[in-house]
């Protein structure tokens, strides 16, 4: 076999991963296009805290290697994660800002692992959240300004607040 061949029988198999890989996105957009984000911010909600964040992504509940494309959670970006007295608000670059009420939230806690990420010992914090009555997913964040001993009680608060029925 010639040096050619073989550089054309590589590139040729590359091109096909790459076609599957497009394709296999594609269909995991459309499989998800019925799931989306809620956004913008409550306009009497007051700050309580803002940290700089990398958002990893969201995924089914309990299953951090199920990517969901949850539009406008789609991607993995940098970003700034506000807490206020009414919810959580994701305000990641180039998208709109998402909104989490107090109501839609069920859990925070930390992780290690989510889809194409690991990171140090409970490095990540989960939020867990309603996207519809009956579908619960897991959205994965990284803080990169504060860490999670600092974050996660003040979420904990907010999904306190939802199970007691305080909707604020």
């Amino acid at each position: 076999m010639t040096r050619e061949l073989a550089a054309l029988i590589i590139g040729f198999v590359a091109a096909l991963i790459l076609l599957a890989m497009f394709f296999a996105w594609r269909r995991r957009l459309r499989r998800d296009s019925g799931l989306t984000a809620p956004l913008g911010v409550p306009e009497h909600a007051d700050v309580t805290g803002r940290y700089e964040i990398l958002y990893v992504a969201t995924t089914k509940h309990d299953q951090p290697l199920e990517r969901l494309a949850v539009s406008p959670l789609t991607y993995r970006a940098r970003g700034e994660l506000v807490l206020t007295d009414r919810g959580v608000a994701l305000s990641l670059d180039g998208a709109p800002t998402v909104f989490l009420s107090s109501a839609r939230l069920i859990a925070a806690d930390r992780a290690t692992v989510a889809i194409d990420r690991v990171v140090e010992r409970d490095g990540l914090i989960r939020l867990v959240w309603r996207a519809t009555d009956d579908v619960h997913v897991d959205s994965f964040i990284r803080p990169t300004s504060g860490g999670p001993s600092e974050i996660l009680p003040q979420l904990e608060r907010l999904c306190a607040g939802a199970e007691n029925g305080d909707n604020s």
